[in-house]
């Protein structure tokens, strides 16, 4: 019966999140209004699944969040660059995703810190991974729960969004699982996502 009902919340959870984020996407022009309340919902949703691990002190989840950011950065800086050496067609994607879906207005900045970043992590890897190690091993859950994060942004029709949700997922997958720790991966993903959007963006 427990069992029944932690499968009926799981796909409950990743239903919504299709849901949700097929509507956000549904529409560019108000894409930041949809999708800020989008990740709100599944904020509310994966808070009330569980407690949210915390096994680092302050300094320690502040200093491997911050360098992990610049790592994941680091590493599609990398990936960007082999793209233009091979001088294959993504720069336009590229393009198109800045001009679609990126913030644009000082309120869309504070949303992206303090809304979507935290709020893909509290689902994704507190709500979803955590329920997948159930029933699966560490590298299966963390796989699976990165091609689930990624499969959501397919209503994007960007590849590469997709594919950068799937790397990054697996990423923050590895930091939530070795460090058992929501804050980590919180402040990993908003430092890549100061680095992409704000600082040294793609563009």
């Amino acid at each position: 019966m427990k069992k029944n009902i932690l499968n009926l919340r799981f796909l409950t959870g990743l239903i919504m999140a299709h849901a949700l984020i097929f509507f956000s996407f549904n529409d560019k022009a108000i894409f930041w209004y949809i999708y800020t309340g989008s990740v709100l919902v599944l904020i509310a949703f994966a808070t009330f699944q569980g407690d949210v691990e915390d096994e680092l002190s302050f300094f320690q989840y502040i200093f491997l969040g911050a360098i992990s950011g610049f790592l994941l950065y680091f590493i599609f800086w990398i990936g960007i660059h082999v793209l233009g050496i091979l001088h294959l067609p993504f720069e336009t994607s590229i393009k198109k995703l800045y001009r679609w879906y990126a913030p644009s207005l000082f309120w869309q900045y504070i949303a992206l810190v303090l809304v979507a970043a935290p709020g893909e992590e509290l689902f994704w890897r507190g709500f979803i991974q955590k329920s997948l190690l159930k029933y699966f091993r560490p590298l299966e859950s963390i796989v699976i729960a990165a091609l689930l994060y990624a499969s959501v942004n397919i209503y994007s029709s960007s590849f590469l969004l997709v594919l950068a949700a799937f790397i990054s997922g697996i990423v923050w997958g590895l930091l939530y699982y070795w460090k058992k720790s929501m804050p980590l991966v919180i402040v990993s993903h908003i430092i890549f996502d100061i680095m992409i959007f704000i600082i040294l963006p793609f563009t």
